[in-house]
């Protein structure tokens, strides 16, 4: 299994535990931020065993399943994946992305920015890819300025490409908001 030490300038990412069951159910399950992700179960057990098969997939490097949380108290305050490795070109999804009303002023730049290092440097892949559903506005906005593609989409979704070149100008552009 890969190792990850992501740390931006007010948050952190850490791998899910099964002790997270209970904030992920709140989280994924409040109707003011669950408007644009796909249901999940508000039943703590049945994420507790989800957790527990997912950590199969950190292992066999296939996922990964993130905690976003803040580095001046340790609170979680959020959630993202990465997933749907793919090889011709080497790319990855990601998802999953909620912050909860205790996120920090710049917790969405700084995880996005964390979820590139881990896809980019970490697990070396050229490209990411991912959809954002219609609607959406904040987080087509977010995308587009940090330099996404849009390539294409349907009634529900508009799918886009983000290539490592992309981060790297980034890392320089935001490099304030990795700190040191």
């Amino acid at each position: 299994m890969k190792e990850f030490n992501l740390k931006a300038s007010t948050i952190y990412l850490r791998l899910v535990t099964e002790s997270d069951a209970e904030f992920i159910c709140g989280l994924r399950n409040d109707e003011t931020l669950n408007t644009y992700i796909s249901q999940s179960t508000a039943d703590v057990e049945a994420q507790k065993k989800w957790i527990i098969n997912y950590k199969n997939k950190e292992k066999n490097n296939e996922e990964y399943y993130f905690m976003i949380c803040r580095n001046d108290t340790d609170e979680v305050i959020g959630t993202v994946r990465l997933y749907d490795f793919k090889e011709n070109p080497k790319s990855f999804c990601w998802g999953s992305w909620i912050l909860n009303e205790n996120k920090t002023k710049y917790a969405a730049v700084e995880s996005a920015l964390l979820v590139y290092e881990a896809g980019f440097s970490i697990l070396e892949f050229e490209q990411s890819h991912f959809e954002v559903m219609k609607g959406n506005d904040k987080v087509h906005s977010f995308h587009l300025k940090m330099g996404a593609n849009k390539i294409s989409e349907d009634e529900i979704n508009d799918y886009y490409i983000f290539p490592k070149l992309k981060y790297e100008e980034n890392k320089i552009q935001y490099s304030r908001f990795l700190g040191s």
